[in-house]
């Protein structure tokens, strides 16, 4: 339980990408008065969250009503994970949607598509389970993950000042190595049991 707890956390924070939005979170705040800022970070990481968790609970209605199997978005998932993975190892210039909306940000760009992105929401359909206990970890792994987003977007700024551009470019390198070798192994177990449904 605990090691299914370790690998949803893991995998949510690689696919939200909470340390590689920093830049696009800063450049989003820039109109936003300073006062404001940190109410305007909770309700985007609460919207992001909500949006994720309902996916999570209502993943498998989902795929009824588009009769999709299981196995079918456990291979298209680890097809768009490496996609994500390779556009953190490599990234284009422009390519994050770096963006600055006039006056405050809601929902765009911030909770949609930085946070619960098409990469997060596949994943997240992923963990429909009927199990109890497996809802519940997963769950508990997404709440881990929302409260990592607050405490990075509430210290963005002062992040991105201490650590420097360099910095973070290297750890959503390293980030994006990580989720390469996660969505291997996902595609791996997809045609694992695709073989097995044979």
């Amino acid at each position: 339980m605990t090691q299914n707890f370790f690998q949803t956390f893991i995998l949510l924070l690689l696919v939200t990408d909470p340390f590689g939005n920093v830049p696009l979170f800063v450049n989003s705040m820039v109109k936003v008065p300073l006062e404001r800022r940190w109410r305007v970070v909770v309700r985007e990481c609460l919207i992001a969250f909500g949006v994720l968790l309902l996916f999570m609970f209502f993943g498998r209605h989902f795929l009824a009503a588009m009769q999709l199997s299981e196995v079918a978005l456990r291979i298209g998932g680890s097809v768009i994970l490496f996609l994500i993975a390779m556009r953190m190892v490599f990234p284009q210039a422009g390519g994050n949607g770096e963006s600055t909306p006039e006056g405050e940000p809601f929902i765009v760009p911030l909770a949609i598509p930085a946070l619960a992105g098409p990469s997060a929401l596949a994943t997240v359909l992923l963990f429909s389970s009927h199990e109890m206990r497996d809802v519940m970890v997963h769950v508990a792994a997404l709440t881990a993950v929302a409260a990592v987003w607050l405490a990075v977007f509430l210290s963005a700024e002062r992040l991105q000042r201490a650590l420097g551009p360099q910095v973070m470019t290297a750890f959503e390198r390293l980030m994006g190595l990580i989720l390469t070798a996660m969505a291997v192994e996902m595609l791996l177990a997809g045609v694992r049991a695709f073989l097995k449904s044979l």
